[in-house]
């Protein structure tokens, strides 16, 4: 009897141990806060200080549809041009652009990254639902759009992938510069962010005017 009660008890701790570990590989924010961690630490050892790595923290959020998707993408790889760190994309350190551009020189894409695989057809393949080509020259036109002297103007000859998702140049301008700014959790469509909020079982649709306004 003790015996089948040792056993007992340590297949409830074991199940106990399994459940919190489920949580854990499902929770971004106690990733992260490790992660931060580690590198907080390695860096005061190396710089002989003490505080936080990052100023703030990580946001993270879903992006429900393409106009979500393709404007998220292009605010995180210009954000080296707009803190003026690079001048132009392929120029810019550490981001997916750089690395695209440098691949597509040669007729390739970056094993390393999703790779894009065009437009939204049948038996579509596993991948970003852009074609590369109209992608870089979008984030070209759009960090262009950024200078002093052109704030907020986009070229007539607008990039396909804008006419396709149905996005205003004046709303892109916002959405490539004031992304995180504008939203706060799930972004997209109104129909999308609603079908989100249902399934998420949520009684509120967060960002739902800025959604309406600058993804209708």
């Amino acid at each position: 009897m003790r015996g089948e009660t040792l056993l007992e008890s340590m297949l409830d701790i074991v199940k106990a141990t399994t459940e919190v570990y489920r949580k854990r590989l499902m929770d971004i924010s106690w990733l992260i806060r490790l992660l931060n961690e580690t590198i907080a630490r390695q860096a005061n050892r190396e710089d002989n200080c003490k505080g936080r790595f990052w100023e703030g923290r990580f946001s993270s959020q879903a992006l429900l549809d393409e106009k979500a998707l393709a404007a998220c993408m292009a605010y995180v790889d210009l954000n080296p041009v707009r803190a003026k760190v690079a001048k132009t994309p392929e120029t810019s350190d550490f981001t997916s652009i750089k690395q695209r551009i440098k691949a597509a020189l040669t007729g390739r894409q970056p094993k390393q990254l999703k790779p894009f695989v065009g437009n939204p057809r049948r038996n579509m393949p596993l991948g970003l639902p852009f074609v590369l080509t109209e992608y870089i020259e979008l984030v070209e036109l759009t960090g262009r759009c950024m200078r002093e002297d052109k704030k907020g103007h986009i070229s007539q000859n607008q990039p396909t992938l804008l006419t396709r998702l149905n996005i205003s140049a004046q709303n892109w301008a916002i959405l490539t510069q004031q992304f995180t700014r504008c939203f706060k959790g799930a972004v997209g469509d109104v129909d999308s962010l609603t079908d989100y909020c249902h399934h998420q079982h949520r009684k509120r649709r967060g960002n739902f005017a800025n959604c309406e306004k600058l993804l209708a």
